[in-house]
């Protein structure tokens, strides 16, 4: 039985520990399906196990990872054959699953989702769950019947993968986009992937009040706390913000004045345990909606042996747009 590679990390009396390993497949836990790992990601959450600066890992020792795209290699599960070429996201991966940054994984059948046509596993993972996690909110914005005539749209933390993503998305799909972030030296980046108006965080980073002027129709917001709160004060009637990450923290100053006064909504997103109707969905529209050559601009390549310091650059805010993890 062969050997692959894997980052392991572990706890100690002193927090955690990180370091290269060389595995086999008796190491992997239990599943359906063995996958052949060709690429992963560095999310917001990845940056979170791998310094251990909040409690994202559940289970010890843990190949970190949250997400990861391959080719099945060996499947009892009626859905999957070898040579398949898969991808997943969430279900604990990287928290109570081992995780996406090693050469195998071996996970259940009933999580993954088949690569569309017209992707490759890289690109499957330059979006990745930043970029899945954005194609839900948008996917909720639109059922809840929001379109580019009733007005702007606002996406915070536009620079990270998340955002990226989701100004482009936004972009393609008609709407006049307006981006946030603390990194000024990033307004023609995103004005490259389609934003018309770049706001500076510090807008947004005030105390909220109950309300304010009616600014955007709808927004995708991955910071939380007092940046949520604002946009929802500023979001035109009967509009939405659609809520899916805690960047700037999981507390919301806000009052109930926007939801009883202006029919405001807040939608919340959750990517790890999406239903698999909605996944399969998500990522038909993204293999349809996402432009290839903006989702190659915001895309940069790093090997595995890198990811720790990836972890760490992405806490610091040094990360733009996505990065792929290359599994040799």
């Amino acid at each position: 039985m062969g050997t692959f590679r894997a980052l392991l990390i572990e706890k100690t009396d002193a927090g955690q520990k990180a370091g290269f390993v060389d595995l086999d497949e008796t190491k992997l836990m239990d599943g359906d399906v063995t996958v052949r790992v060709e690429w992963s990601a560095v999310n917001y959450k990845d940056g979170l196990a791998l310094t251990g600066k909040a409690p994202v890992v559940r289970r010890w020792p843990m190949i970190p990872g949250i997400d990861f795209a391959g080719t099945v290699e060996n499947s009892t599960h009626p859905d999957w054959k070898p040579g398949d070429a898969v991808v997943l996201t969430g279900f604990g991966l990287g928290e109570t699953h081992l995780g996406g940054y090693a050469g195998k994984a071996r996970v259940k059948g009933d999580w993954l989702v088949r690569v569309p046509a017209g992707l490759s596993a890289r690109d499957a993972m330059a979006i990745g769950t930043a970029g899945f996690t954005a194609m839900l909110a948008v996917l909720a914005l639109e059922r809840h019947g929001l379109k580019p005539d009733r007005g702007p749209a606002i996406v915070t933390g536009a620079a990270g993968g998340v955002g990226s993503v989701a100004v482009a998305l936004l972009a393609k799909l008609g709407f006049q986009v307006m981006a946030t972030t603390g990194r000024p030296e990033q307004a023609d980046y995103l004005k490259s992937l389609g934003a018309t108006e770049v706001l500076a965080r510090a807008e947004l980073a005030a105390p909220a009040k109950p309300l304010a002027k009616e600014r955007w129709a709808c927004g995708v917001d991955s910071v939380g706390s007092t940046t949520l709160a604002n946009l929802l004060a500023m979001t035109k009637y009967g509009g939405a913000i659609a809520a899916c990450g805690l960047a700037g923290g999981m507390d919301l100053p806000t009052s109930v004045a926007p939801f009883i006064l202006r029919g405001v909504s807040l939608l919340g997103i959750d990517s790890v345990y999406c239903p698999q109707a909605a996944r399969r969905e998500a990522w038909r529209r993204l293999a349809l909606d996402l432009d290839r050559s903006k989702l190659a601009a915001l895309t940069r390549e790093i090997p595995l042996g890198d990811v720790m310091q990836a972890g760490e650059a992405i806490l610091a805010g040094k990360l733009r747009g996505r990065t792929v993890v290359r599994i040799d």
